[in-house]
């Protein structure tokens, strides 16, 4: 789907780039050229908005915020900068990100993995694409590209630099994982329809508003973490939780336990698996949903506070 969308933005650059002389100026287009432009702008748009409803759906925000404000940055500019698409540069720079994310998605799948070296031979994949289709079209408006060669190259450059940036700085998550569902329970368990039974304390709004939420814990009772990882299918991997406090006195998060638990490529609600931790002390707690390779898939915030009994605790099927 995202292929034909990528391959009709493609045609209509071009084709909004040979009709340029009977295009008129950006004020008084030609009919065809406005019904290209338009055509253009709405595939942007599809190409764009399935970006972010995937990465809008991840459980933790927090760790994919920085991705999304980018495509979100795309998409205003999709929508609200409609005079600008006479503008290559533009064009191509919003052709690039789509293209970008799309080989960042696709050549996991390919090769069953995802790693530092999977990533930037994603990246490359896209320098590749994006040049070759630069020659295509620089074929057809060799005047318009010597123009704009320089700003295009710069914006390609700073494009690919920032999104690097931010994925060797663990600020996105390893695309194409996505943390879909996770929580911190009293108890889960797994029941004979393969689903998962958990029970937590119900704090209604409270918990939208609170960074580390109360976990009410007797003493020597389990905490579970839960998380639910989509992975495409046929992209087995393993994914690690992290579970750290944080010490006060040294002001710092102090690792203590990694577990180490297989995912399943496949499952729209993603695959799902826990961990469990006994005896864990009073304070603030995190646990870091990481790939084998270190990368930060999501997070689960808590804060565990002594108690003589259990809460009233509520039960869900997952």
């Amino acid at each position: 789907w995202i292929l034909g969308h990528l391959i009709i933005v493609g045609l209509f650059i071009i084709l909004i780039h040979t009709q340029e002389n009977e295009a008129g100026d950006e004020a008084n287009p030609s009919k065809r050229h406005f019904w290209y432009v338009n055509i253009l702008q709405f595939f942007f748009g599809g190409i764009l908005s399935t970006y972010l409803v995937f990465y809008f759906r991840s459980a933790d925000i927090f760790s994919t915020w920085p991705f999304i404000a980018l495509l979100l940055l795309a998409f205003w500019a999709n929508e609200s900068l409609k005079r600008h698409y006479m503008r290559f540069s533009f064009q191509i720079s919003l052709f690039y990100i789509s293209i970008y994310s799309f080989f960042i998605f696709l050549i996991p799948i390919i090769l069953h993995r995802i790693g530092d070296y999977v990533f930037l031979l994603s990246g490359l994949a896209s320098l590749i694409f994006i040049f070759v289709f630069i020659q295509i079209l620089s074929s057809f408006v060799k005047r318009e590209f010597t123009e704009s060669k320089k700003m295009i190259m710069s914006l390609i450059l700073g494009i690919t630099v920032l999104v690097n940036i931010l994925y060797f700085t663990n600020l996105i998550p390893p695309m194409p994982l996505s943390l879909k569902d996770a929580g911190v329970y009293y108890f889960i368990e797994k029941n004979n329809d393969g689903n998962y039974v958990v029970t937590y304390e119900n704090t209604g709004w409270k918990k939208y508003f609170t960074f580390y939420p109360d976990f009410k814990k007797v003493s020597g009772a389990p905490v579970y973490a839960f998380s639910a990882i989509f992975s495409p299918k046929n992209l087995n991997i393993t994914v690690v939780h992290e579970w750290q406090y944080y010490n006060e006195t040294q002001g710092e998060w102090i690792t203590d336990k990694i577990i180490n638990l297989p995912v399943r490529g496949g499952r729209d609600g993603g695959f799902r698996t826990y961990s469990m931790r006994s005896n864990l002390r009073e304070g603030k707690w995190r646990v870091n949903i990481k790939t084998e390779h270190g990368q930060t898939i999501g997070h689960l915030r808590f804060q565990i506070l002594s108690a003589d009994t259990e809460p009233e605790l509520t039960t869900e099927v997952k």
